[in-house]
């Protein structure tokens, strides 16, 4: 079967685009999944208290255990939890489709890191977070990469804002 020239070999589903409303509704999902899981990152005082949920969780599934709290570890969780609590919310405020690009960037860079601490000895309840930012990493990236790369449609770029 041959195609035309005017017509794409592989027209985008409808959820796998970003110019679709159902494009803009996976980027907040994330967002909101990203503003509950690391919400707790963003101080030392609610970190302490997702590091002892979550190291408790990981010796109940038998999965291993988190070290000790040390203050270098709590600045780093900090910094990442306020980040990312900070691209959330604009993930939620202003959401655009080529935040849905980054975000899946971002979380090709996430997936590396959780997968290396994982298969380096941390504790195996990474694997479950993994999951979480390969899923939406994909479905974030997957309609930018069907469309070869290509920018977002220019109605969609008009609306950034200006000077």
């Amino acid at each position: 079967m041959t195609t035309s020239a005017s017509t794409p070999p592989h027209p985008p589903l409808p959820v796998l685009d970003p110019a679709r409303p159902s494009y803009l509704r996976v980027v907040r999902a994330s967002a909101w999944y990203d503003l509950v899981v690391t919400a707790g990152f963003a101080t030392p005082w609610t970190f302490a208290l997702v590091h002892d949920a979550l190291s408790s969780w990981s010796r109940a599934w038998g999965l291993g255990s988190f070290p000790g709290l040390d203050p270098v570890q709590t600045l780093f969780a900090n910094l990442m939890g306020s980040v990312v609590v900070v691209w959330a919310l604009l993930r939620l405020v202003g959401t655009l489709p080529v935040h849905g690009l980054y975000d899946g960037a971002a979380r090709v860079l996430f997936s590396a890191w959780l997968t290396y601490a994982a298969t380096h000895g941390a504790p195996g309840v990474l694997w479950l977070f993994l999951a979480a930012e390969a899923a939406f990493g994909v479905a974030q990236l997957a309609p930018w990469l069907r469309r070869g790369g290509r920018p977002a449609p220019a109605a969609f770029l008009s609306r950034l804002p200006t000077r």
